[in-house]
């Protein structure tokens, strides 16, 4: 069965889409590898691939399309906002075995979005009702869009959904804040409900999705067809199978500090590269920490810690100070106490 064909399935199916959302520089290739052991996603979407006038297909995401391991379909993101390098790069993407090709319009990076792409496009409803014009002629696997719903002002949201409607989309993911609010805010769950109403095609939900009980209340308040999932399968890699096992009316795994320690061990050597130093790749485990810490101690302790980490040892030190016990860990973030809360370990 094709890409698109079990993508076209899914799409179709009784069952909520889980799929897992794209973290640049977090959710690449051996990551794909190892969180499909946990039971993984439905489908995975690729890092953006940056798009510009001289642009080329980066090798390196280009691997988690053509070295697939998860046996599930795969949507190729692009951003950017050059609409004849955005085709180009959309019909070279099709060469390969990709179920549908989508547009970032929701990438919160100032870096991102001064140059006017991801979610800098929500600035100009314009300039995207022509960019999903062009892209719409030239996709012929699925062609789907992830955004916010809006740049500063969620108001704007309303005049996006008939240029959705009118792009024949085949899947939108909504991310239920603005590029402005970051991951600060409260996620404004009703603005995906209304793309649901509205739109005809199938909706996806995204944004604080970290548990059972929310993945519950989400998909009931807002009727989307399923979940896209990022942070929340970091801290929690179990959580796709516990959305399962609680729609299929089994009991749901929750893991021990002991259960969260293997992860971490087995994550530090599922990613590391074949040569790099020790302190660099710390520093690049960090990054995955950063949203694992979150639901692990109240007081934002682990994280404090972690952020001056600098050798493998004072890793692994750190990390079994907190997870060597046989409780149960939830995995549902705390909020950061103020003297941690603007802290990062990156």
């Amino acid at each position: 069965m094709s890409a698109n064909s079990q993508l076209t399935d899914l799409l179709a199916g009784p069952d909520p889409v889980l799929a897992l959302a794209p973290m640049q520089d977090v959710t690449d290739l051996p990551f794909w590898r190892f969180i499909a052991q946990y039971g993984g996603a439905d489908v995975y979407y690729t890092e953006y691939f940056r798009v510009h006038s001289t642009s080329h297909l980066e090798k390196d995401i280009l691997r988690s399309v053509t070295e697939n391991p998860t046996g599930k379909p795969v949507i190729a993101q692009m951003i950017g906002n050059d609409i004849e390098a955005l085709v180009r790069t959309a019909r070279e993407l099709q060469e390969y075995p990709v179920a549908g090709v989508d547009l970032n319009l929701g990438c919160p990076a100032p870096v991102v979005y001064r140059k006017c792409a991801g979610g800098g496009l929500l600035r100009e409803p314009q300039r995207v009702d022509r960019i999903l014009g062009a892209l719409r002629d030239a996709v012929k696997v699925k062609f789907t869009v992830k955004t916010r719903i809006g740049f500063d002002d969620p108001a704007v949201f309303e005049e996006f959904l008939p240029i959705f409607a009118k792009h024949a989309l085949d899947l939108l993911t909504v991310h239920a804040r603005t590029v402005h609010e970051m991951y600060r805010s409260e996620v404004h769950y009703e603005y995906i409900a209304r793309a649901v109403a509205q739109l005809p095609c199938p909706v996806l939900a995204n944004g604080n999705i970290y548990s059972v009980p929310r993945a519950r209340q989400v998909l009931a308040e807002t009727g989307a067809l399923g979940l896209m999932i990022g942070r929340g399968v970091i801290r929690n890699p179990w959580l796709f199978t516990q959305i399962r096992q609680d729609r299929a009316g089994e009991p749901v795994f929750v893991p021990t500090g002991r259960d969260l320690l293997a992860y971490v061990r087995a994550l530090y050597e599922a990613l590391k590269p074949n040569s790099v130093r020790e302190n660099a790749y710390v520093q690049k485990m960090k990054k995955y920490m950063n949203f694992v810490g979150a639901g692990v101690d109240p007081e934002g302790g682990f994280l404090h810690e972690m952020r001056r980490a600098v050798a493998e040892r004072e890793f692994f030190e750190i990390c079994e100070r907190y997870l060597d016990h046989d409780d149960p860990m939830p995995l549902e973030p705390f909020p950061m106490r103020p003297q941690h809360a603007e802290e990062s370990v990156e």
